[in-house]
């Protein structure tokens, strides 16, 4: 059981950092159009439209895959985040109408821009709520669980709110050096200078949420500060701020592709800082996620529908990717 248990919960783990990957960039991409007008705009845009539907199966898979293999952490977390996962998922619903409606739209076209940019905003300031929420945990108790009684608003404090404007800059970093690889020209040159300012801002929110979360819960600051775990959790942060630099570097050199993979790897270094803080919860401080599991009859069948299904979904995504490679130097219109 404890096997079947941690083989989901790593499917879950890497479902969503796929997804903060790929949609991350892609909503970057809706939170930088609202700066940018005309032809830019729908090169931008268009950097995305063969990719970006898929890039949300992610997030789908994540969703399905906590209510399938972990109901009673879906049936806490569900109500308690209820709120932030509703204006998420209705962003992301009209973000995707505004996608299509602009494609037709003639009149009403800068109405769509500005509605698919704010749907963007909104989905990734949700997001960044909820992982803050995550990182300070909830006040669920045992009788809490048992009664079905949960917190409403624990989502919404001032650090959930510094994880959420991060985010907002974190995926806007994402965009500009994905753009950096896909465009040319002014356009390319103002991607560069958007990364340089995204990379230095969210390199102050990275520090400063490092310094303040050990503040929120005295087991952060044990799991990160105990002498034996600080000697090989220092290589953590080391490895962060080589990436950083490293893309710094990158963008300096006018290189193409090499910000993005290193940018990568700094939101890779961070979700793994995440997942050391808050082991082994999937409830935050207050359910194991083995103890959220479902019966083992039940994670053993969807075992086998995952072992058909997860290999289709990585080749899809990595064909789309080859296929939709390199430059987008005219407007893609369907």
């Amino acid at each position: 059981m404890m096997v079947l248990s941690s083989i989901w919960i790593g499917i879950i783990g890497l479902g969503i950092i796929i997804y903060v990957i790929l949609d991350g960039f892609d909503l970057g991409v809706g939170i930088l159009s609202l700066f940018f007008v005309g032809r830019d705009r729908d090169i931008m845009i268009s950097s995305i439209l063969p990719v970006w539907d898929g890039n949300e199966t992610w997030l789908v898979l994540g969703g399905a895959v906590l209510y399938g293999a972990f109901p009673l952490a879906f049936s806490i977390l569900l109500p308690t985040l209820y709120l932030p996962i509703l204006l998420m998922v209705v962003a992301l619903l009209f973000r995707g109408v505004a996608f299509e409606f602009r494609l037709k739209a003639d009149a009403s076209r800068q109405f769509w821009d500005v509605m698919f940019a704010l749907g963007s905003i909104v989905a990734t300031g949700m997001q960044g709520l909820m992982l803050g929420s995550f990182v300070q945990g909830f006040n669920v108790t045992p009788n809490d669980i048992q009664n079905l009684v949960f917190p409403a608003y624990d989502w919404i404090t001032p650090f959930s709110v510094a994880c959420g404007v991060a985010l907002l800059f974190g995926y806007a970093l994402l965009a500009s050096t994905w753009l950096i690889a896909k465009t040319e020209g002014e356009l390319q040159k103002q991607c560069y200078a958007i990364a340089k300012k995204c990379l230095f801002i969210t390199a102050f929110f990275g520090l400063l949420l490092s310094v303040w979360s050990p503040f929120i819960d005295p087991l952060i600051s044990q799991r990160w500060f105990a002498k034996n775990h600080l000697l090989y959790l220092a290589i953590l942060p080391i490895l962060g701020i080589i990436f950083w630099l490293s893309a710094l570097r990158a963008l300096r050199d006018k290189k193409e592709h090499a910000p993005f993979w290193f940018v990568i790897a700094v939101f890779l270094c961070c979700y793994i800082g995440f997942i050391i803080t808050s082991w082994p919860y999937i409830v935050p401080r207050s359910l194991p996620y083995w103890q959220a599991a479902a019966p083992e009859g039940s994670l053993k069948f969807m075992l086998v529908g995952a072992a058909i299904m997860l290999p289709i979904l990585f080749y899809y995504t990595y064909h789309s990717y080859r296929i939709f490679r390199g430059k987008v130097t005219d407007v893609i219109k369907y």
